[in-house]
C-alpha cells in the first residue's frame, strides 16, 4: 500500500476503508482518477477486519463462501495496480470548500487532503470498542478488542469476555489453536445465535456465566492471569495470557455531522440515485447512505461504489461520460502489467 505525502492533492478522497471504500478505490483507478483512502482504523477492511476477519461471508457474488480477511485482501489486490494512497489511523475532522470547486479535509492528526470530489463510505461511522476497564493496563500487552491474526493466540490460555456473536465466533476460531479458551459473561443468557452457542458448547469450551472479569494479574508487560468474580461475590483466578473483550462497539458519525450534509437521525446520509448527497461533489455509498428501499449488504455497497465513482468522475470532468464502458473493452493497469 502506498502512503501519501503529509499534505497532498487527489482527484477523489474516499472516507472509509471498508469493502465499499476499497472497491471504490479500484473503480476510481479504472476511471483514471487519483485516489486517497482515509480511515480512522490502523488497517484497511473496516468492520470486517475489526470484528469478523475469520468469519465466512456467503452473499458476495462469485464467492460461495469467503472469509472476511480474504475478501479484504482481494479488494486490496484489485485496487493495487492503480496505486491508491492509504491514509490509515486518521479520522476525518474538518471539511472546507475551496474556490476551485473542490474540498479540503483535515484529519485529527493535522494532515490536509485537497480533493476535487469526496466519497463517504464510512459504514456506521467511527466505531469505538466498549472498554474493559478491569484490564485496561494490558491493552496491547495481552488485552485486545478484536482478533486480527488468530495464529498469534496459538498455545496461549485465552479468556473471552462477552456473550454476543463476536465472542462466540472468536471462541470457535481460537479453540483449535489456543491452549485453552474460557468465555466469561455477566448473564446466563446470550445474544449470540443459538446455533453458534451450541457449537461452542459442543467443543467443550468452558463458559462461566453470571460473572465478570474484575482484575488482571501480571507485571504490567506480561499478562499472567485474570480474576473472575461471580454474582454471589466469590472470586477465583484463571491462568490467562490473552484477553479478548468482545463487549460491542459504540458508533457515531462524529465530525461528519459538521460537514453541512443532510443527515437522517444523525446516522445515515440521504442520497439520490447517483449517490449524490445534499452537497455537490460529495457522494456516499455503503451502509452509511440512505434512500427508499435501501438494503444494507456488502454486495449492495459494492454496486453503489461503482455508481458513485462514475458520477464523481463526471463531476470532476464534465467531458467524461458517466458510463465508462465495460471493463472487458478498456485496457487496465492490471492488463498492461500482465
Amino acid at each position: 500500500m502506498s502512503p501519501p505525502p503529509a499534505d497532498h492533492s487527489t482527484d477523489l478522497l474516499i472516507v472509509g476503508a471498508g469493502p465499499t471504500g476499497l472497491f471504490a478505490a479500484y473503480y476510481a483507478g479504472f476511471r483514471g482518477l487519483s485516489v486517497t483512502v482515509l480511515d480512522s482504523l490502523p488497517e484497511p477492511g473496516g468492520q470486517i477486519n475489526a470484528m469478523y476477519p475469520e468469519k465466512l461471508i456467503f452473499d458476495i457474488a462469485g464467492f460461495p463462501a469467503v472469509r472476511g480477511r480474504e475478501l479484504v485482501d482481494r479488494l486490496l489486490e484489485q485496487a493495487a495496480p492503480y496505486d491508491p494512497h492509504y491514509l490509515l489511523g486518521h479520522r476525518a475532522e474538518t471539511l472546507e470548500r475551496s474556490a476551485e470547486r473542490g474540498f479540503a479535509v483535515t484529519t485529527h492528526q493535522g494532515v490536509r487532503v485537497r480533493a476535487r470530489a469526496v466519497l463517504v463510505t464510512g459504514g456506521i461511522g467511527t466505531f469505538t470498542p466498549r472498554p474493559l476497564s478491569a484490564a485496561a493496563a494490558y491493552e496491547g500487552a495481552g488485552l485486545a478488542y478484536f482478533v486480527r491474526r488468530p495464529e498469534e493466540y496459538a498455545g496461549h490460555d485465552v479468556v473471552i469476555v462477552g456473550g454476543g456473536d463476536s465472542a462466540f465466533d472468536w471462541a470457535l476460531t481460537l479453540h483449535p489453536l489456543a491452549a485453552s479458551v474460557t468465555l466469561v459473561h455477566r448473564r446466563d443468557a446470550f445474544r449470540a445465535h443459538p446455533a453458534t452457542v451450541a457449537a461452542v458448547q459442543a467443543l467443550g469450551v468452558e463458559i462461566i456465566t453470571e460473572a465478570e472479569l474484575t482484575g488482571a494479574v501480571g507485571d504490567g508487560r506480561r499478562l499472567e492471569a485474570v480474576e473472575i468474580t461471580q454474582r454471589d461475590g466469590r472470586t477465583h483466578r484463571l491462568s490467562c495470557r490473552r484477553i479478548i473483550a468482545a463487549l460491542g462497539f459504540t458508533a457515531n458519525l462524529g465530525p461528519l455531522l459538521g460537514w453541512g450534509l443532510d443527515i437522517a437521525n444523525r446516522r445515515h446520509i440521504p442520497v439520490d440515485s447517483a449517490m449524490r448527497t445534499s452537497v455537490p461533489g460529495i457522494y456516499a455509498a455503503g451502509d452509511i447512505n440512505d434512500y427508499p428501499g435501501k438494503v444494507r449488504l456488502i454486495a449492495v455497497g459494492l454496486g453503489e461504489a461503482a455508481t458513485a465513482v462514475n458520477n464523481a468522475a463526471h463531476h470532476i470532468d464534465p467531458e467524461q461520460p458517466v458510463f465508462p464502458g465495460h471493463s472487458t473493452d478498456v485496457p487496465t493497469a492490471a492488463a498492461t502489467a500482465a
